[in-house]
């Protein structure tokens, strides 16, 4: 790794500990071989380091992006991944349902439909939703009575 490389390593993953959890970084660096480490260097380097590393824009801002920008590509894992760095970065269920809810506008139902599956299930498992209780049968509305059939005339059987 070039000087320069290391040095946005090393701004880069602390950055990258704060938002998505100093317990997942460390094991994805420790599982990491040879092979994968060169990704996870490339990846805190480029993605934290830099990107996230300048100052322009704050972690929120960032975080609200990244989720949009993840529903777009229809990247569930790092959808989920990222649901966990927004709440780290102090973005609320509803503004990460807001997000969600544009990027879904933007992106289409089907790309939608599977960030807020992912989010539920993070939101959930953080505790930043209740519990989903028992849903209560709903209700038929009643169906109106068909009208009654047209009796067909009967077929005259023709002579022969």
């Amino acid at each position: 790794m070039a000087k320069d490389d290391e040095a946005l390593f090393d701004k880069g993953l602390p950055i990258r500990r704060a938002v998505l959890g100093a317990e997942y970084v460390d094991g994805s660096m420790a599982k990491a071989d040879d092979f994968m480490m060169s990704f996870q260097r490339a990846t805190t380097a480029i993605a934290w380091g830099w990107a996230w590393g300048d100052p322009t824009l704050d972690r929120r801002t960032r975080s609200m992006l990244n989720l949009a920008m993840l529903t777009a590509l229809g990247k569930t894992p790092e959808i989920k991944l990222h649901v966990k760095g927004a709440l780290n970065n102090g973005i609320s269920v509803d503004e990460i349902k807001a997000v969600l809810l544009h990027a879904t506008a933007y992106c289409g139902i089907p790309a939608g439909l599977d960030a807020f599956k992912a989010a539920h299930e993070v939101l959930l498992a953080e505790g930043a939703l209740p519990p989903v209780k028992a849903a209560k049968p709903v209700k038929k509305a009643a169906q109106p009575k068909a009208a009654p059939a047209k009796a067909k005339p009967a077929k005259k059987k023709s002579a022969k």
